[in-house]
């Protein structure tokens, strides 16, 4: 092994995950990986396997196999595509000093085997970032806990960064703003800025000390919310409508993909009914918790919110694309590596 190997960085690029292919046993298998991890579902052990494994997997798949073959392309899976795209720019951007990997949770390129490839090459330093803006248990949490545990047990441990969250980041929230500038957002009646929901009992253990019902952190970043998930999402929202020049009154925020009525509110479904209902025709939605178009935006916002809203009076809802492969993604990506 060579000095010159040992000095080199692996970035890891991770995210959750997708099935390898839009059919029943591959999305059984992903489901599985995914909802009996302890973290994305954290209640009782016996109870998590008899109903992740008994009730939501076997009558989950079918359903969302559909899914995602409405999501699907001729290059395959988006969420996989733009990540692999994310993984050239990259790699071309930092050069021979750095080798740059994609990782996922659940399904493949798995992080098992991302980590013995770095393992075996034996990398002087490891930079992990998982792709979600906004730190949570079930998503950063459950990537953050596996790496450490593998590599903790690695002979050799080289110098290791997780990259927690970067919602505020200069760079991200450039190209998030451009993305909504692209879509000419004062030609709408409104805006609702989307996040993925998480059960209330995850945003409590964020609070253990404030009532997370009563806090303030819709208005304000609260000095205990810095990895607080819903405190965040206003934080990312305040940042984009500034950088956009969004007035209060041209916005919401929501929550989407609940499982129960016990998860963060408002629901994003019921908000894009309300808003038709009373008389919004045009309504762009934004996502600024996926870095890449995956099921929950394409198909979730762009199909089925979008099917809600003109059933109840809307006449357009637009989905803003996500960052994807954005040349201002690249370059955030770039300084969260170089920090």
């Amino acid at each position: 092994m060579t000095t010159d190997k040992l000095k080199k960085t692996a970035v890891i690029l991770a995210n959750i995950g997708t099935p390898d292919k839009p059919e029943v046993a591959a999305v059984r298998k992903y489901l599985s990986q995914f909802l009996n991890d302890r973290r994305v579902i954290d209640i009782p052990w016996l109870l998590q396997k008899i109903l992740v494994n008994l009730i939501i997997v076997p009558f989950r798949a079918p359903k969302s196999t559909k899914l995602y073959q409405l999501l699907w392309t001729d290059e395959g899976s988006p969420l996989l595509v733009n990540a692999e795209k994310n993984r050239l720019a990259l790699q071309k951007v930092l050069g021979g000093d750095y080798e740059v990997f994609t990782a996922m949770r659940y399904g493949n390129p798995s992080i098992q085997s991302v980590l013995n490839e770095v393992k075996e090459k034996r990398f002087g330093k490891l930079i992990l970032i998982p792709v979600f803006p906004q730190y949570a248990s079930s998503t950063t949490g459950s990537i953050a806990e596996y790496v450490s545990k593998e590599i903790s047990k690695w002979y050799v441990i080289p110098e290791y960064r997780l990259v927690s969250q970067f919602y505020d980041h200069p760079k991200f929230v450039q190209a998030f703003a451009e993305r909504i500038q692209s879509y000419d957002p004062e030609s709408y009646d409104h805006i609702i800025f989307s996040y993925h929901g998480l059960p209330n009992r995850q945003i409590d253990k964020a609070h253990s000390l404030v009532n997370s019902e009563t806090c303030s952190c819709e208005e304000v970043m609260p000095s205990h919310g810095q990895y607080c998930y819903k405190a965040t999402c206003y934080a990312t929202t305040r940042l984009l409508t500034d950088a956009v020049g969004l007035s209060k009154s041209d916005y919401s925020v929501a929550f989407q993909s609940r499982l129960t009525k016990n998860w963060l509110n408002p629901f994003a479904d019921e908000m894009v009914i309300e808003k038709a209902k009373s008389g919004v025709k045009k309504l762009l939605i934004v996502a600024p918790s996926f870095v890449a178009d995956c099921l929950e935006t394409t198909v979730e916002i762009g199909m089925e919110y979008e099917e809600l809203f003109k059933e109840n009076g809307g006449e357009k809802l637009q989905l803003v694309e996500s960052l994807n492969d954005h040349p201002v993604w690249i370059e955030a990506l770039t300084k969260l590596v170089k920090n």
